[in-house]
């Protein structure tokens, strides 16, 4: 597999010193991938994130709904997004789609991004101590070039943070799978006293730099992201530097830095002050600065009891709390259920309809533990009821199916839209009430244990309704009286916008696919 430059910065990278070389190692790396397993479900997870990133009106509801799908990821978002770092944005967080829709689509992906990553790695490498300490590299080398861009006032912050945590990952990956020619490097850099990127080239026939290139594009991410692995020497400042560059030369900084500080040296080593005089002129800013954002990361990582390092690098017995999405309906389901409608209250102001729908529906979703929560829309001009958004496993693929007519029927869908009631069912089992289900219900859900309808109407028109269910794998569940109250409010406060704003963005959900 030839690994080719795809843009002019990236053309700055040195050619493959051995082509054959590098092909063989680059098979046996993919080999032992193959053999061993991929990150544990990172790359599906980094394709997911990047699509969502780059998706075409509904990207935020796609990345809503791609954290949501993990729930470990779910937490962590949700505790970083409530961190010291974006208090700036108020008060708590309590949902992922508030956090996408204050953080935006690309911040809360490039901090998905990155820790899946660690996630991934650490758990993947607890055999392994020179991994271990690659990885304890990276994860420090993220925090300082978060405090690099924030010391240069970026906007792309969690992208710094990506790529400064990325720019290791040839060798992570190196020391991971192919331990052999990890050790061989060792020994024969030790024998010949040669710098290690000689020795690297000699025998792997590549840089660790192009390598890590080479597996972020079999990961499939982003040109911005594999470009920043670039290793940039230290020079003069002279024309402003395009923001690829800058991001590799963060990067770049915060690796030596990290590098330099997991070896053993204090944050007030010569090494680092050379550095950081090194870099100083390119990056605009003075060496006190950059070494004031290494002690600051160091800081961090010690005193954010929320952040990636504490919660990944403890080891095996650093467990999340069990996620309500996974195991039914959790004991404190109303006091959920509020938080997400204190959510909602808090952006209606600034929020489109869209968004506060995909905000009710994560509520309800994560709320009541749910398998399963779907949107169903009514389309006057098709005359139809039709899922548009949804969230739990599996149902994405059966969007398609989700449609019926708005011409009532003897159902117990048109039943909860007629007579404007929420309506729970908790045993659609039951041979008895058969006769109440629909075709397309049986067709698709019928996996369902028990299941809810929170109908949306507008002066008795139907617009459409929430539907959830836990499936048969879950405990049984039902709804409580202390959970009705605010389940009535969400639905009211949904009505309520909707009808508001329905001549001014209803047209936006009703098209959304």
């Amino acid at each position: 597999m030839h690994f080719m430059p795809t843009s002019k910065f990236e053309c700055m990278t040195s050619l493959y010193l051995d082509p054959r070389k590098s092909e063989k190692t680059l098979e046996l790396l993919w080999s032992r991938v193959r053999s061993r397993g991929d990150l544990p479900g990172f790359s599906k997870v980094v394709n997911s994130i990047i699509g969502a990133m780059h998706g075409d009106n509904d990207n935020e509801f796609s990345m809503t709904r791609t954290v949501l799908a993990d729930p470990a990821l779910t937490q962590r978002v949700l505790r970083l997004a409530n961190s010291a770092m974006y208090s700036v944005f108020g008060l708590g967080i309590n949902t992922v789609s508030k956090a996408v829709i204050v953080l935006g689509t690309e911040s809360i992906g490039h901090l998905a991004l990155g820790l899946k990553l660690i996630d991934g790695l650490s758990t993947s490498t607890s055999d392994r101590p020179d991994t271990r300490l690659e990885l304890e590299k990276a994860v420090l080398a993220g925090h300082i070039g978060r405090q690099l861009a924030s010391s240069a006032s970026s906007r792309d912050v969690e992208q710094a943070v990506v790529c400064s945590m990325l720019h290791m990952l040839g060798r992570m990956m190196l020391t991971f799978y192919l331990p052999e020619s990890w050790e061989l490097i060792q020994a024969r850099g030790a024998a010949n006293q040669a710098p290690e990127g000689d020795v690297v080239r000699d025998v792997l026939g590549l840089s660790l730099e192009e390598m890590g290139q080479a597996i972020a594009q079999q990961w499939g991410l982003p040109d911005i992201l594999v470009n920043s692995m670039m290793d940039v020497p230290p020079k003069p400042a002279g024309e402003p530097i395009e923001h690829a560059e800058w991001l590799a030369t963060v990067s770049t900084v915060s690796s030596r830095c990290a590098d330099v500080i997991c070896q053993g040296e204090g944050s007030g080593s010569p090494e680092l002050l050379r550095i950081a005089d090194g870099y100083a002129d390119i990056l605009g800013m003075d060496a006190s600065r950059i070494l004031t954002a290494v002690d600051i990361a160091l800081q961090s990582i010690e005193e954010e009891a929320a952040t990636a390092r504490q919660i990944l690098l403890a080891g095996s017995g650093a467990k999340e709390k069990d996620s309500p999405i996974s195991g039914g309906k959790p004991a404190d389901a109303a006091q959920l259920l509020a938080s997400g409608i204190t959510d909602m209250r808090g952006a209606l102001q600034n929020a489109s309809t869209a968004q506060l729908l995909t905000m009710a529906l994560e509520t309800v979703f994560k709320g009541l533990g749910l398998s399963r929560a779907i949107a169903f829309l009514r389309s006057g001009e098709r005359n139809q009821y039709s899922a548009r958004m949804c969230f739990g496993e599996g149902v994405q693929e059966m969007l398609g199916k989700l449609v019926f007519p708005d011409a009532y029927r003897p159902d117990v869908f048109h039943a909860a839209l007629a007579n404007d009631e929420t309506i729970f069912v908790e045993n659609a089992h039951d041979p008895a009430f058969a006769s109440k289900l629909p075709r397309w219900w049986k067709g698709t859900l019928f996996g369902a244990r028990s299941f809810l309808i929170l109908p949306l109407t507008i002066n008795r028109n139907p617009v459409g309704f929430i539907y959830g269910d836990w499936d048969l794998s879950l405990p049984a569940s039902k709804i409580d009286d202390v959970e009705v109250g605010p389940l009535n409010e969400l639905r009211g406060l949904l009505v309520t916008v909707i009808e508001y704003r329905r001549h001014l963005d209803l047209t936006s959900i009703v098209s959304m696919v």
